[in-house]
């Protein structure tokens, strides 16, 4: 053929990570038939999806095969009713939401890859380590993309002061709280300053509080909006993958509040609206069901029960790495334990003395970017019993 491609995507580093994880515990599996295998590196739930969730979409499933209550194409920005409960959940911060700010899709992560569809040329800030989505999606549109660090001495939480460059240009800032990988939360003083240097530079801050549900202190913000100043200068994207155990259901939302204009005035929330429209069909009408009956208040229970096992998981591994010594963050507030690899092993280093010595499998922080190496990221999201085992491995060897 003759045509041409979005030369952009040559841009994007093959996704190496997960493969090369895949084939070093298969070696290890041909060359130790019958070892116990302990896999802790995965960001996918392992809990059933709560019965309250399963009813509402069994119902809504019914529903669908009957004349009188069969739905055709969803709207694209979601069905009212699914929008209203998503407006209530908010009301539990203090944060209020208009239903038009609010956009029902099939989860964060496509929300984080398509938003780059009505955003310009503009410079692009982005944490490292980072969840690979923020940075490959806007390489495939060509943008180029500024690092900030995280790391041990600001405890993987970069803040605006180490922006580099021309301090007073607009950005468009990624932030993701608490964070995947590294599991660390901004406190409210914290995004305070992000806020703050937004608005000060007409910058654009796009907010990633998937695990949110996780967070139990009461001084880390669940919503950017809880931030005064937040709702004129940043969009908030959030799923129900980690929250409900929806990672095969798929479903999320995005806030795009009425006040944002770029620099033209053209509005982005009216912007998103016609994007969706045009490229996307709506999330069916049985997940979004099952979605609603989420946030219900037995909803609500039935799905924090199901994170409540995954922190003991969490708390779990944390005392382990408490009582050797080891540096980390994340667990407390967050599914994932983001440790610093002992005696200054590499990351896949670290990987492999784990998987020989303990059958352990977690995932190398260097595979997240150049500011995770040397670190280690272990996930909550397996069973307790694996958990307990693994715990028990992780004593005896670090």
């Amino acid at each position: 053929m003759n045509i041409k491609i979005n030369s952009n995507f040559k841009n994007i580093k093959e996704t190496y990570l997960f493969s090369e994880i895949s084939q070093r515990v298969k070696r290890y599996s041909e060359a130790n038939p019958g070892k116990d295998i302990i896999r802790l590196g995965i960001g996918d739930v392992t809990l059933p999806l709560p019965s309250v969730v399963t009813s509402a979409m069994k119902i809504a499933a019914g529903e669908m095969g009957e004349q009188k209550t069969f739905r055709g194409y969803p709207p694209e920005s979601g069905y009212p009713f699914l929008k209203s409960a998503v407006q209530s959940h908010y009301q539990r911060y203090g944060v209020s939401l208009d239903i038009s700010e609010i956009f029902i899709s099939d989860g964060a992560k496509s929300d984080l890859g398509n938003l780059v569809d009505i955003l310009g040329s503009n410079k692009v800030i982005i944490p490292d380590p980072v969840y690979p989505v923020y940075v490959d999606s806007n390489l495939m549109n060509g943008n180029k993309i500024t690092l900030i660090a995280g790391n041990k001495e600001n405890g993987f939480l970069p803040m605006p002061d180490q922006i580099t460059g021309d301090a007073a240009e607009p950005a468009v800032i990624y932030i993701c709280s608490p964070n995947n990988p590294t599991g660390a939360a901004y406190n409210s003083e914290q995004l305070a300053k992000w806020v703050e240097y937004a608005l000060g530079t007409g910058s654009l801050i796009i907010y990633d509080s998937a695990y949110e549900a996780f967070i139990t202190q009461d001084d880390l913000p669940h919503s950017i909006y809880e931030i005064k100043g937040a709702y004129e200068c940043a969009v908030e994207v959030c799923s129900f993958s980690k929250f409900a155990g929806f990672t095969g259901v798929r479903c999320g939302w995005m806030i795009v509040p009425q006040k944002l204009t770029a620099d033209d005035g053209t509005s982005l929330n009216k912007m998103w609206l016609r994007r969706q429209s045009t490229k996307f069909n709506g999330v069916s009408y049985p997940v979004q069901a099952a979605a609603e009956a989420a946030l219900t208040p037995e909803g609500m229970k039935q799905c924090l029960s199901n994170i409540e096992y995954y922190r003991r998981n969490a708390a779990l591994i944390g005392e382990v790495l408490d009582s050797k010594g080891i540096f980390y963050t994340g667990g407390r507030n967050s599914p994932y334990i983001w440790l610093e690899c002992p005696d200054k092993m590499g990351s896949w280093e670290f990987f492999d003395m784990l998987l020989n010595k303990a059958q352990i499998v977690g995932t190398p922080g260097e595979g997240f970017g150049e500011a995770g190496e040397g670190y280690f990221r272990i996930t909550s999201f397996g069973t307790y019993e694996n958990t307990v085992r693994a715990c028990d491995r992780l004593r005896e060897i670090l």
